[in-house]
């Protein structure tokens, strides 16, 4: 007789005020902004015919707040779970990645270089954090036999997490695999030692007319990734997202250190509101 099923719904929590700006955001406790909650509630609505036994997330707010979205219409309360929440930066925490390499140049390259063992002053390592969370998950699913538990963590925690239960090499956590907001993770186990990921970084429940494939990654990611998207070149230029209205009014919308991040940011607007034009320029 096969050991029994356990379906875990690994889901990073929604987009927050600090998402946009690309700012390491671990240890801080920042809200779901009003798109982090709308990423939410599509997610709810996705599972709402779906059978939830039990749910666990971070204590951060905003992994509890996405919790309690998700399980919406589901007779279940949300248990927060210390072990779940997101790895610290120490003391680069609510800074920008630009504000980092200007500051901490050192640590930042080290940092690349193997985000698994080495941790910034007053951080975590990525090392410490599967310490943490991986026993925390086995022992959900110990206790939650043929049942299926929604689990609300954090990018950094649920790609380590994946890592080590697909046996990806650790060090390259950040550079192999992505989270986006409220996305979708699908691991199903047969016993605490046996993982099979059968949905990965899913966020069909909120792109533009639940588009299965999401747009190819640009922004918040390694170094290398960046380099031909103008994220490594153009040191000290900022760049500007522009909008274009039906009646030819133009706003800038923001503005960014890279143009990699200012392309994703547009590309994101485009899909929302195709009527309107954007476009990305130097800003002045």
């Amino acid at each position: 007789m096969p050991p029994p099923l356990t379906r875990v719904f690994l889901v990073r929590h929604g987009a927050t005020v600090l998402t946009a700006e690309d700012r390491f955001a671990g240890a801080v406790d920042v809200p779901l902004s009003d798109e982090g909650q709308a990423q939410a509630a599509g997610l709810s609505r996705r599972l709402a015919a779906t059978p939830i036994h039990a749910a666990y997330a971070s204590p951060l707010g905003r992994a509890m707040e996405t919790a309690a979205i998700v399980t919406r219409g589901h007779a279940v309360a949300v248990t927060p779970l210390p072990a779940l929440r997101e790895i610290s930066h120490g003391r680069w925490e609510e800074m920008t990645r630009a504000e980092v390499q200007a500051r901490y140049a050192d640590e930042a390259e080290r940092w690349d270089a193997d985000p698994y063992t080495f941790a910034p002053e007053g951080g975590e390592s990525g090392l410490q954090v599967t310490a943490r969370a991986l026993p925390a998950v086995l022992d959900l699913v110990r206790a939650h036999p043929d049942q299926t538990v929604l689990v609300v963590s954090h990018k950094a925690t649920i790609r380590l997490i994946l890592s080590s239960l697909l046996g990806f090499d650790p060090r390259r956590y950040r550079d192999n695999l992505d989270q986006s907001p409220a996305a979708l993770n699908v691991v199903d186990f047969r016993g605490p030692t046996r993982a099979r990921l059968t949905l990965f970084n899913d966020t069909s429940h909120y792109e533009q007319g639940g588009l299965a494939l999401p747009a190819v990654p640009a922004a918040r990611l390694s170094p290398w990734w960046c380099v031909d998207a103008g994220a490594a070149g153009d040191v000290g230029v900022r760049w500007d997202l522009w909008r274009q209205d039906d009646n030819g009014n133009r706003v800038r919308v923001a503005d960014f250190a890279t143009r990699a991040e200012a392309d994703a940011r547009m590309a994101e607007f485009e899909s929302r509101h195709p009527e309107q034009t954007y476009w990305v320029a130097p800003a002045e």
